[in-house]
């Protein structure tokens, strides 16, 4: 009895040529495509006069970088394209000594504007004491603040026309965040931003409510990393249930960005590299 003979079924050689190609060209478009992107996002933030002057605040973070590489590069043009009153690292700039040097030479191509930094986690895991990393900082006229605050009196930054206070926490995950600490004696301020690397600082260490920020920058999460159709995968601890972008639920107002590097992994899926620019009236 012979054998009946095979048909060519299309459909099904291309549902198999398709679940070869489409993890490939995930994987392909994670490795090689997405982390080497940079998305610029801008936000504005209304003050009491509308129309006023603003002051726009850049925000950097997660770079976790080891040499001053292509998207670095990038990340440069754009910040000083952005024109910035006042810049704002938020932590896990690097996670090795080795790796100082090229933190040096990135914090010496910044803009020549007031800039602010605070600690990561990664900034303590990667061995470098605080006082090392403050001592850099200082060598390019940067203030770290961990459970710090100071103030900006009007005509500080930009057309500021109204004091600012600026407080940063230390790091949730690796640190000692102290609250009540970084505001001892502090005057208080009606327009007050909060710099905290770990999201979940927000209910974890509220600040005294005489101090309650207007605005809380944070980093942390990488918006999930490996974040397929917006939907984080994993979390770092001290993310809490943040993951990217405004959370305005009854706290005060938070922006997760989604940062520069990776970290654990190479790869980024639907969690594109971040610049976060916002136009505050002050």
């Amino acid at each position: 009895m012979k054998k009946a003979p095979h048909r060519f079924n299309r459909r099904r050689l291309l549902f198999g040529a398709g679940a070869v190609a489409v993890p490939a060209a995930v994987a392909v478009d994670g490795l090689l495509v997405t982390p080497r992107r940079l998305v610029t996002t801008t936000h504005v933030i209304a003050g009491p006069d509308a129309g006023g002057p603003t002051v726009r605040i850049v925000q950097v973070t997660d770079l976790h970088m080891t040499t001053v590489g292509g998207l670095n590069e990038t990340l440069l043009e754009r910040l000083h394209e952005a024109k910035p009153d006042l810049i704002v690292l938020t932590g896990d700039m690097i996670e090795r000594p080795e790796h100082l040097a090229a933190l040096d030479t990135f914090l010496g191509h910044l803009p020549d504007v007031l800039t602010f930094a605070v600690l990561g986690n990664w900034e303590y895991w990667s061995g470098v004491s605080t006082e090392t990393y403050r001592r850099l900082y200082d060598a390019h006229a940067i203030e770290l603040l961990v459970n710090r605050s100071t103030l900006l009196a009007p005509g500080t930054i930009g057309r500021q026309a109204r004091p600012l206070r600026i407080t940063g926490l230390d790091d949730l995950a690796a640190g000692r965040p102290d609250p009540h600490g970084s505001l001892a004696s502090a005057e208080t301020c009606p327009h007050h931003l909060l710099l905290a690397h770990c999201p979940a600082s927000r209910d974890a260490c509220p600040l005294p409510a005489e101090h309650a920020p207007s605005l809380i920058l944070s980093g942390h999460t990488h918006g999930g990393q490996i974040a397929p159709f917006g939907l984080a995968v994993v979390l770092p601890p001290g993310s809490g249930r943040y993951v990217a972008g405004w959370y305005r639920d009854g706290g005060p107002p938070l922006y997760v960005c989604r940062g520069i590097g990776t970290s654990m992994l190479p790869v980024r899926i639907g969690a594109t590299p971040e610049l976060a620019v916002f136009d505050w009236s002050l």
